[in-house]
């Protein structure tokens, strides 16, 4: 998910603590949802205070260290809203950091769970440069190629959520886990090295410093403007069959938050229809509610960049299960522990 420069919002850094009061609620979030001076959030913050009176203060990480904030915190709660993605939020759930609550509209939100709710559909999704390239790379085993070599770059699992996707992608594209643990240990001979951000690979492809890089829809989509040269991939498997794996941006109620009814009315507004149906125009995602849908032109785009492409989630929980194993293995087969 993409690091943003947030101005137009109270916002807060990672070493700060929030203040709480009667009529305000905090936001814990994983990035890439407040790019832009009216971004998605922005602008449903706007208008949740308008019609609330509540004021919200954001806080802004990467997927997994806003987790770990969090469960620092556990004693002392200072979040009243989690949003990150999978299998991150799995983790929060798992850790008790998330209290019970099911949103409003929740028979309409497929996913919809007892402790979080899918938020803003998303993608993961590989770039590449269309000047360098005269083609997208047709698979995975073409991404093995030498030309590649110090071309490609793909964020680190554990850190950044779409670095987590990129090896989970893997399993689920060469058949078995242990088949895609091979497979990454073979591509790290083209691979630059470790990076925390996702974001941050968008540039270098654009200027030709990289070839091919990964991301996710929402981000690639609200990026490729500013960066002309940079065009969306997914590479197929053996049988032929490109598939992306779904990370929706999920939220969930924080236990014992400081202000947890105002955590849910926060929760209940950003769900609703109003605010679903604006989330491609604004900032490049998919609504999660099954009965809204868009007529933006983003929304094409966003639907059109799929066609061709399966979806696919694994089962969550397994994978928040084994993460700190997975992870760990991922360091010993690309030899960067």
């Amino acid at each position: 998910m993409k690091l943003s420069r947030l101005a137009l919002l109270s916002v807060f850094a990672l070493t700060s603590s929030p203040v709480w009061a009667d009529g305000v609620v905090t936001v814990y979030s994983a990035d890439g949802l407040h790019d832009g001076d009216n971004s998605w959030y922005q602008n449903q913050f706007d208008a949740f205070t308008k019609a609330t009176g509540i004021k919200v203060q954001y806080v802004e990480g990467g997927s997994g260290a806003i987790v770990e904030r969090l469960a620092k915190e556990r004693t002392n709660p200072q979040a009243d809203v989690l949003v990150t993605v999978p299998p991150f939020i799995q983790r929060a759930a798992k850790e008790h950091l998330l209290a019970e609550f099911m949103p409003q509209g929740s028979e309409s939100i497929p996913g919809a769970s007892s402790h979080y709710s899918p938020l803003v559909n998303n993608y993961l999704t590989f770039i590449y440069n269309r000047q360098l390239l005269q083609a997208a790379p047709a698979s995975w085993q073409e991404l093995l190629d030498g030309r590649f070599k110090n071309k490609l770059q793909y964020s680190t699992p554990g850190q950044a959520g779409d670095g987590t996707a990129v090896m989970l992608q893997a399993f689920h594209s060469l058949g078995s886990k242990d088949a895609g643990f091979a497979y990454l240990g073979k591509l790290q001979a083209n691979n630059v090295g470790p990076s925390a951000s996702t974001g941050k690979l968008t540039a270098l492809v654009n200027k030709g410093e990289l070839f091919v890089a990964n991301g996710d829809l929402q981000m690639n989509l609200s990026q490729m403007a500013r960066n002309p040269n940079v065009q969306i991939f997914w590479p197929a498997d053996d049988k032929g069959e490109r598939s992306a794996l779904a990370l929706p941006y999920t939220v969930g109620l924080v236990q014992n938050g400081p202000q947890s009814e105002n955590g849910k009315k926060l929760i209940n507004f950003l769900l609703d229809k109003p605010a679903q149906v604006s989330v491609s125009a604004l900032s490049w995602g998919l609504p999660v509610r099954s009965d809204v849908t868009p007529t933006d032109g983003n929304y094409q785009v966003a639907k059109s960049a799929l066609d061709g492409v399966k979806s696919w989630e694994p089962n969550w929980d397994d994978v928040a299960v084994s993460l700190s194993a997975d992870i760990a293995r991922w360091h010993k087969v690309t030899d960067s522990e």
